[in-house]
């Protein structure tokens, strides 16, 4: 039975337990808080799956289909930098963005760009860091929010990219620095001890990523600069749960912003058809 008429369930904003048929989530003042009975049967789907671990499935998913799109090219042999590297034809035909992609007015790159990498050991790095910061930024800001600081975050980043010239470039790096930026201007908002500490580790560890990024070939650092300038802003701008409590347009913009990067990889791939 999908839809559940009587007894108690956990809001999908605050998770905490009302009446399945409440009009509005005693806690927060979510409306309908039971989604109409069916928020039992989504929360046992959907709760099943942290922002973190969706991405990381998104990321491994476009990274086989870029290696198997032309394999040849990238078992060819070369250095551990560039281990199992796609070609650029089949990153291009997934949606690489750079200049020559705004160029050609090709927006959705951006977007698809996020989910590409350049080799094994790039994806593996951005991963690691997706594991661990989506689970931090998730924790203070909710999945919706922190979907859309994602998303934003590598959007802008690219943009700043591609306005700078650089001339091809994949990879969630920016978005990486996007969810740093988010737990900064947490701590920072935050305040007090737990606030400071929290400010001060995660402006380290971006600051330590963006001097590392000049010190290695092939970085994008604008699209780090660009990435982190994006997630703060989102940041401020959406606010934590200690400041707001989850609203329905969170969800909404949160689901626009999957439904364009679905969207987006379509566009691509009729795109590298058509070409």
């Amino acid at each position: 039975m999908l839809r559940q008429t009587s007894g108690s369930s956990l809001c999908y904003a605050c998770g905490k337990l009302n009446r399945v048929d409440a009009a509005v989530c005693f806690y927060c003042g979510a409306r309908r808080p039971g989604l109409w009975g069916f928020a039992p049967v989504l929360g046992r789907f959907v709760g099943r799956f942290e922002f973190a671990r969706l991405v990381i499935v998104a990321c491994i998913a476009a990274y086989a289909a870029s290696i198997l799109l032309d394999p040849q090219a990238a078992l060819r042999p070369r250095g551990p930098f560039n281990f199992l590297a796609p070609s650029t034809s089949a990153l291009v035909a997934l949606g690489m963005t750079g200049a020559f992609a705004a160029e050609t007015g090709r927006w959705w790159t951006l977007f698809t760009a996020i989910y590409l990498h350049g080799s094994l050991l790039h994806i593996l790095f951005n991963l690691l860091w997706i594991r661990d910061l989506g689970r931090a930024v998730e924790s203070v800001y909710g999945r919706s929010r922190t979907a859309l600081i994602f998303t934003a975050a590598g959007v802008i980043g690219f943009l700043a990219s591609n306005w700078a010239g650089v001339p091809r470039t994949v990879g969630a790096s920016g978005a990486v620095f996007g969810l740093l930026a988010a737990m900064v201007a947490y701590g920072r908002d935050r305040g007090g001890l737990f606030g400071m500490a929290v400010f001060r580790q995660y402006w380290q560890w971006s600051l330590v990523l963006f001097v590392m990024g000049f010190l290695m070939a092939d970085v994008n650092n604008v699209a780090h600069a660009g990435g982190f300038v994006g997630g703060y802003l989102a940041s401020l701008a959406l606010g934590s749960r200690e400041r707001y409590s989850d609203r329905g347009w969170h969800h909404v913009a949160a689901g626009l912003a999957v439904a364009v990067t679905i969207a987006s990889f379509a566009l691509a791939t009729v795109t590298a058809v058509a070409d």
